[in-house]
Order: C-alpha cells, then structure tokens, then sequence
C-alpha cells in the first residue's frame, strides 16, 4: 500500500563511487602549481608508461590527466574545464598544506614579540 501503483522500478542513481576515486588520484593544486612554475630546463621528456594511456606521451599538465592520442589532447585544449583551470593556475598560488594548518590553528605559535626581561 506504501507504493506507487505505476512504478514498477525503482529511480536509478549514478554512483558516486567514481567520482571519489579520481579525487584522489589526481595531484593537488599546489603540486600542479609549482611543477608550472620550474623552468622548462628542469623539465624531463615523458617516459614510455603501458600502464597510462597512450603509454603516457600524451598528458596535460594543467589538469595532470593522460590522454590515448594528441588529437584527443587537443580537444581537451578547447574545453572549458581545461581554460579555467589553466586560469586558475596563471594566478596567485593555490592554498597549500602550511596555509590550511595555520588556519586550523595547527602551524607554530605566535607569542608575539619577546619583551626585555629583567
């Protein structure tokens, strides 16, 4: 009596599952940042990966993701996710770890300025 004569199925839902995983097998917005900001002589070639798509030659490092060919990677180039990201890294640095313990309160004390003690 508790349910609806006319739905047979129940609603479908996506998982979240998914979404949680590439949370955190992505780098974080920090790393990103300063890997943008060494100089390209530092930079190393890609190495050959079977593991990555595209054994890995393909890879933005904005959105830290591989792709299978450069054509896809150039799609990827015209998005917009990819355009606010690239934004989003030409400005000021992202907060990192030292900034997130401050404000917890968990980075080191400031007792101020030492007075002369007599």
């Amino acid at each position: 009596m508790g349910r609806c004569p006319t739905r047979k199925v129940k609603k479908r839902r996506l998982s979240h599952k998914t979404a949680r995983r590439d949370k955190f097998e992505v780098k974080g917005d920090d790393l990103v940042y300063t890997e943008l900001r060494r100089p390209e002589t530092e930079m190393k070639p890609l190495e050959l990966d079977q593991d990555l798509p595209g054994m890995g030659q393909f890879y933005c490092l904005h959105c830290d993701r591989y792709f299978s060919k450069s054509s896809v990677r150039d799609d990827h180039f015209k998005t917009k996710k990819h355009k606010k990201r690239v934004k989003m890294m030409k400005g000021p640095a992202p907060h990192s770890q030292l900034d997130a313990d401050l404000a917890g309160g968990m980075g080191m004390p400031d007792n101020g300025p030492k007075l002369m003690s007599v």
